[in-house]
């Protein structure tokens, strides 16, 4: 009955213990910055979470084997799917990636420096990772052992998303274009911008491989899309639930996403380009860094890791799938000619006489 009971309980305790860090590391950064106060509530969060990325980092290398005797009592007891080939790529990304990205994000904050396009590289990095990891949870093979740990991914799930509305509603981090050299760029046709062409292309083909394997998850009897999943990645039918739910996202958010892009490409002066093409780099790149990564994990069942006989074609396409986003957004923040909304010349001496 006593160990029934100290079953329990421990779980809870351990939930209290987490909040409880949490709640310390925020006073402790409170405390070191009372007498400079930072202006932005986001440095706050970034130093926050960069405490966790620390935890995240030697929990994935204590799963792999390269650490021991830090993390096991509470993979056992509070998240243990957290030894998930998704989860350990997952913190990998989140102790390498986003601590980096924290500490730059701090530096410049704390150096009066830009930073709103980082934050939004970060923003779409991060919820594209707990969207997916929060619901896998739920819906995959760990959905009966979900224990009250599992409430310690809600603040980085939702904190995010405040983080993203905030940045997006910030004035854009722009550089000085003359308006006679964006009215010149937007006057020419798709087809004398031969890179903007390209990268149509490749969001109509991206369009329909996210609607290829979207199907797949969802068990679409065509002969193609079995024999592709059966073939080439049988990772999407590991019933551990993230390739799954990743999928579905991919297939209801980023699919029209990338439909928008293609619209902006043809379409002058569609300014949320500069920013929307921003977030869904780092959401792109964390889902595909945590896929790729987990189909090829020793801790995946054979049966649904990459082939051995395929694996470079289907590197090749995950990784032409993740990249793409990153040089398109690089594009559309070095070279923003086209996406500037430019009033009209006659609007523009009506408001000179007016004033």
């Amino acid at each position: 009955m006593i160990q029934s009971l100290s079953l329990h309980i421990l779980p809870v305790v351990i939930l209290e213990i987490g909040v409880a860090v949490l709640v310390a590391v925020f006073f402790m950064v409170y405390i070191a910055t009372r007498y400079n106060p930072p202006k932005d509530p986001l440095f706050y969060v970034f130093a926050e979470f960069s405490f966790t990325c620390v935890i995240d980092l030697t929990s994935a290398l204590e799963y792999d084997g390269f650490a021991s005797g830090f993390m096991e009592f509470y993979q056992k007891t509070g998240e243990p799917y957290l030894g998930t080939p998704y989860a350990i790529m997952m913190c990998y990304w989140d102790g390498v990636v986003h601590f980096i990205i924290y500490l730059i994000l701090v530096h410049r904050m704390s150096n009066s420096q830009q930073y709103r396009t980082l934050g939004l590289l970060w923003a779409g990095s991060l919820c594209g990772n707990m969207i997916v990891f929060v619901p896998g949870i739920v819906v995959g093979k760990y959905g009966s052992e979900i224990r009250p740990a599992f409430w310690l991914n809600m603040p980085f799930l939702l904190v995010p998303i405040w983080g993203a509305v905030s940045l997006f509603s910030r004035p854009r981090d722009m550089p000085l274009v003359g308006a006679s050299k964006a009215e010149r760029e937007q006057k020419k046709a798709l087809i004398w911008r031969p890179l903007d062409l390209l990268f149509v292309v490749y969001l109509v083909a991206s369009m329909g491989f996210t609607v290829f394997r979207g199907l797949a998850v969802l068990d679409c009897p065509l002969e193609i899309i079995n024999r592709y999943v059966t073939e080439y990645e049988p990772y999407l039918k590991d019933p551990v639930g993230f390739p799954k739910v990743m999928m579905l996202l991919l297939l209801f958010h980023a699919l029209p996403m990338l439909g928008s892009f293609a619209y902006g490409l043809c379409t002058p002066g569609c300014t949320w380009m500069l920013d929307w093409t921003v977030y869904f780099a780092g959401a792109i790149l964390q889902c595909q860094w945590t896929h790729i990564g987990a189909s090829l994990h020793p801790r995946t069942a054979e049966m649904y890791r990459i082939p051995t006989t395929v694996l470079v074609p289907v590197l090749l396409l995950n990784l032409l799938y993740a990249v793409g986003p990153v040089l398109l957004a690089l594009r559309c923040k070095r070279e923003p000619d086209y996406f500037l909304s430019i009033a009209p010349v006659g609007q523009t001496n009506n408001d000179k006489k007016s004033s």
